[in-house]
Formats: structure tokens, C-alpha cells, sequence
């Protein structure tokens, strides 16, 4: 990624706890840390030539884009963990068929909403990794996984129980071993969304647009024991381009989960 787009800097009023936060990300990030001073954001554009800053504020990280603003938060998370907790379940739980003790890679981190709930569903004993192409952007997930509070504690520890790896997924799964996680799962972003939305801009601007690749489908397939899912818009024709021929979802529902079998399930290998 191109980390002369970016330089770090505080919220407006330059408390000592965002000055070491921003100093420290920006060593860790290898990216420009810039005072703030009585500067606005818009003068740190026309100073600098970044297109995006890093903002460190009170406990937290944020990347100011041309777009809008993009922040770590637990969202829709928080409500379908209430929603399993209640007995109604989860389509993408559901879908990787997560049980306690499964290790789940998740290869598109994005704002972590689906990572938490994977965390969750595995509980304590499991384990979720995450990955995230854009460094910037993992480390802002990062950095909220790690210190955001929910009202729930159990969304909490499923927040703390997150590893963040800063890696484009089709490398990691290269370098995984066979069968060494129980279940692997893509969101890439919609090739043609629902329609613009103002809040996720920020995203979309950030996030890899290149399509899934057939080759990390196919080492996908490598390294799960169990299933491999896909998520799509119900009508994508992504999930026939990429083989997956059994979807889950809501009757109603606007999104699809495709599911592959893996090569260790297929084969009735443990």
C-alpha cells in the first residue's frame, strides 16, 4: 500500500495521551506523524499532500478520508450476539458451522462485525484470526478490538479474543499449512452494492477492490478442515464464477452465504 497517502496526527485539542498514541502508531505504521497544532484537517491535506489521516483521539483511532470518516466500532455485532444469545441464531454462524473450540480464519476483516461474532461462537477455546490488506486499517480494528467496552462482556472477550494479521489473504493462505484452521470465511466488498451509502464510502475507498481469485478459493480449500464460505449479495453471480453451489440465508434477505466443502471434509479425513 502506498503510505505516502497517509500521515498520523491528534484530535483537535492535542492531549498528551493522543500525542504518544499518534507517535507511537506512526513509528509501528512507518508513516509521518504531523502536530497538530490549531491546523485543521483540511490544512494537513493542503500542507502535506495526504489523502487520508490517521487521527488519534481519546482511546481511539480514526481515518479521516476524502470520503467521510472510517472508525472501529462494534455495531451490528453487538445485536446479533444478542440474537444467539437468545436462542434466534446467525446466518454466517450457521453457515460456517461454528461450534466452541473451532479455529476460524476470517481473510476480510474490514470494521471486525463478523469477525466478533465468529469469536463469539467459537467462545473461549477458540480462536479467530483476521485478516486485513490495508495496514492502516487493521491497526485502527486493531486498536478497537482492543480497548472498545461493550455493555455485554461477552461481546467484549469475543472482541479481545481477535488476532489481527495486516496481510492480503491469498500470501497468508499460501503459507498456511494443510487443514490448519477448521473453517475459512470471505467478505470481499460487493462488486455492485446495494446502492451508495455515505458510511460505508469511507470503506469502500480503503478496502482491496480486486475480485476473490479462483487460486484463493482453491488454497482456501487447502486449508480449512471443514467449510469454506462466501459472502455475497443473493443474486452475485460470484458464487458461480468461484464454484459455490449451496448458499444460507434469510428468506428475505438480501445476502447470501455460499459454502464450500473442504478438500479434508470432502475426502472424510479428520
Amino acid at each position: 500500500m502506498d503510505f505516502k497517502k497517509y500521515i498520523v496526527t491528534t484530535g483537535g485539542k492535542e492531549k498528551d495521551s493522543q500525542i504518544r498514541l499518534a507517535k507511537e502508531t506512526a513509528e509501528k505504521l512507518g508513516i509521518a506523524y504531523i502536530p497538530r497544532g490549531k491546523l485543521s484537517l483540511e490544512d494537513l491535506r493542503e500542507k502535506t499532500g495526504a489523502d487520508n489521516i490517521l487521527v488519534a483521539r481519546s482511546g481511539q483511532l480514526l481515518i479521516e478520508t476524502p470520503e467521510g470518516e472510517m472508525f472501529f466500532h462494534p455495531s451490528m455485532a453487538h445485536l446479533r450476539i444478542k440474537n444467539i444469545r437468545q436462542g434466534k441464531g446467525d446466518h454466517l454462524v450457521e453457515a460456517l458451522a461454528i461450534e466452541p473450540g473451532m479455529r476460524i480464519l476470517d481473510c476480510t476483516l474490514g470494521l471486525g462485525s463478523d469477525a466478533i461474532v465468529e469469536s463469539y461462537a467459537a467462545g473461549e477455546t477458540g480462536h479467530v484470526t483476521a485478516l486485513e490488506a490495508n495496514a492502516v486499517m487493521a491497526e485502527v480494528v486493531r486498536y478497537g478490538l482492543s480497548n472498545c467496552e461493550s455493555e455485554n462482556p461477552a461481546t467484549t472477550a469475543a472482541m479481545r479474543r481477535i488476532e489481527v494479521v495486516a496481510e492480503e489473504h491469498l500470501s497468508f493462505l499460501r503459507s498456511c499449512e494443510d487443514n490448519s484452521y477448521d473453517a475459512v470465511y470471505f467478505d470481499p466488498m460487493f462488486r455492485h452494492p446495494f446502492q451508495e451509502s455515505s458510511s460505508m464510502a469511507p470503506l469502500r475507498s480503503l478496502a482491496d477492490p480486486m475480485p476473490l481469485s479462483e487460486e484463493a478459493i482453491r488454497e482456501a480449500l487447502r486449508v480449512s478442515k471443514g467449510r469454506v464460505v462466501l459472502k455475497e449479495t443473493s443474486k452475485s453471480t460470484e458464487f458461480d464464477r468461484l464454484g459455490f453451489q449451496s448458499t444460507v440465508g434469510g428468506k428475505y434477505s438480501k445476502v447470501k452465504y455460499g459454502i464450500l466443502q473442504s478438500l479434508a471434509l470432502s475426502e472424510g479425513k479428520d
